[in-house]
């Protein structure tokens, strides 16, 4: 047999080849409704209160912490920013020498957030700052 019919004859070849597969058979779907499972009753999750939060405590920041939103907007005037994530709340106030960021979260018995913590750092390149000395500086604005 010479190469030409060969490399003829090699595509008819391979499509007699496919062509003797068998079909693997397709699985029928019941469309009848299954038997009712028995109901499984899972203890409804406890739901936990939210852990309590640390509060800050560092000499300078009385008035600041422990308060609510509204103490701090009339000491600082309107924030920059107002974030909500969940029961948290931050709340940015922004000066000439520093920023400040106040944390507030849920009181232990349920009542309006107070602030818990708070950051400090200079405007000019976000480096950290003493809290108390930016409390002061944003009072005197």
């Amino acid at each position: 047999m010479s190469i030409h019919r060969l490399l003829l004859a090699l595509p008819v070849l391979l499509a007699l080849s496919a062509c003797g597969e068998e079909a693997a058979p397709v699985a029928s779907v019941s469309t009848r409704p299954s038997a009712p499972h028995p109901a499984t009753h899972a203890p409804a999750p406890r739901r936990l209160p939210p852990p309590s939060a640390h509060v800050l405590t560092l000499p300078g920041l009385e008035g600041v912490i422990g308060v609510r939103a509204e103490d701090l907007t009339r000491q600082f005037g309107p924030p920059r920013l107002d974030i909500q994530e969940g029961d948290a709340r931050k709340l940015q106030f922004v000066g000439t020498s520093c920023v400040l960021d106040v944390y507030l979260y849920p009181s232990k018995v349920g009542g309006a957030p107070q602030s818990t913590y708070i950051d400090a750092r200079r405007a000019a390149d976000a480096r950290e700052v003493d809290r108390a000395a930016c409390v002061t500086a944003l009072r005197r604005r």
